[in-house]
């Protein structure tokens, strides 16, 4: 099982829109905007993930990429982009990891409110039998059978139904109001489509090592 088989664009662009493209500081690679990371320079010229793209400033923008990120610190291309002083925290991709984790998390707590997410495999095997589900959330620690068989009801009636495993059952279980969640599903509408965005990204910036070990030797 892939940790995610689809995603979507951050704030994605209604239907027949373009996302704005931008430069990746680090590969030189252009990319639309909801593909990418922004960075400020802010207070001390320290340099700030800015997720919102609401912070003052020039962007300076980085693939999704553990790698860039990481290239990006080392070679300290933030100071070259933004032809002045800037000091790189030596945890940047941790922060930008940790920050990407939150906010995926609080979008499934908003759609929770908003009576956009479930949980539980009942709950969640009923959403994607009527195609009410538009994203399957699977905890990495729970058994590979229950997966399976969970995910096999979403495929048989979504065909390439979006499968993200990026959280353990006690952290789903938290997000959700309750001890623990092992199966989410999200309906369709805005926080799904961002949670794809940030949870797309996220993917690409955890330690593929952590994926490895979250995931199992049963994932694929």
């Amino acid at each position: 099982m892939q940790v995610l088989e689809a995603s979507a664009g951050d704030r994605s662009p209604r239907r027949g829109e373009e996302s704005p493209e931008r430069r990746c500081i680090a590969s030189g690679e252009v990319r639309p905007k909801d593909q990418l990371l922004r960075f400020v320079i802010g207070p001390e010229d320290r340099v700030v993930l800015d997720l919102s793209g609401t912070l003052p400033g020039r962007g300076l923008w980085l693939s999704a990429r553990r790698d860039m990120i990481e290239k990006a610190c080392a070679r300290n291309l933030f100071a070259r982009a933004a032809k002045s002083s800037a000091r790189v925290p030596e945890d940047l991709p941790e922060q930008v990891e940790q920050a990407l984790r939150q906010r995926c998390l609080d979008l499934i707590g908003l759609a929770r409110r908003a009576g956009q997410a479930v949980a539980g495999f009942d709950k969640v095997r009923a959403w994607l039998a009527s195609g009410r589900a538009a994203v399957l959330i699977e905890a990495s620690d729970g058994s590979a059978d229950g997966r399976g068989k969970i995910s096999a009801v979403g495929r048989g009636v979504t065909p390439g139904l979006p499968i993200v495993e990026l959280f353990d059952a006690a952290t789903l279980g938290q997000t959700m109001g309750r001890d623990r969640a092992v199966h989410v599903a999200m309906t369709r509408g805005r926080l799904s489509l961002r949670f794809l965005a940030d949870a797309g990204r996220l993917a690409e910036v955890v330690p593929a090592c952590h994926l490895a070990a979250a995931v199992g030797p049963e994932g694929h």
